[in-house]
């Protein structure tokens, strides 16, 4: 008999195409959400030499700490779209979703589902505000 394997509640985010700022502004708002690698006030550095730069952070998903519909405040806005890879078991990368389509407009560009995991890529930008 196969027992199913265990939820893996750890996401692997991978952002590019941005600023430093914003990669921070994204990072400290999932901090805000979810247990991390990261510190919230930790700042992205842009690599030098004109290279494309990617940021990378680690969210646990098992370690909520705001839930959805949260009123602490309103969420960072971005200066222009921002690319971010979801990499991780598919519960936890859809969990990790639910809360950016919370505070961010979400355009799907693609998707890689596995036996395990799903690599998911996505293109957020601000909310206008009401």
């Amino acid at each position: 008999m196969n027992a199913p394997l265990p939820h893996a509640p750890q996401v692997e985010v991978v952002i590019s195409g941005c600023s430093a700022t914003d990669a921070g502004s994204l990072f400290a708002e999932l901090c805000r959400r979810f247990g991390s690698d990261r510190a919230a006030e930790e700042a992205p550095h842009e690599a030098m030499g004109g290279r494309p730069t990617m940021w990378t952070g680690t969210f646990d998903t098992s370690a909520t700490l705001g839930g959805p519909g949260r009123t602490t405040g309103q969420a960072p806005r971005l200066s222009g779209p921002v690319t971010a890879e979801l990499q991780g078991e598919p519960r936890a990368v859809e969990c990790l979703r639910r809360a950016l389509d919370e505070t961010y407009v979400v355009h799907q560009l693609g998707l890689v589902a596995g036996d395990q995991e799903v690599d998911v890529e996505l293109r957020l930008e601000s909310r206008t505000p009401a």
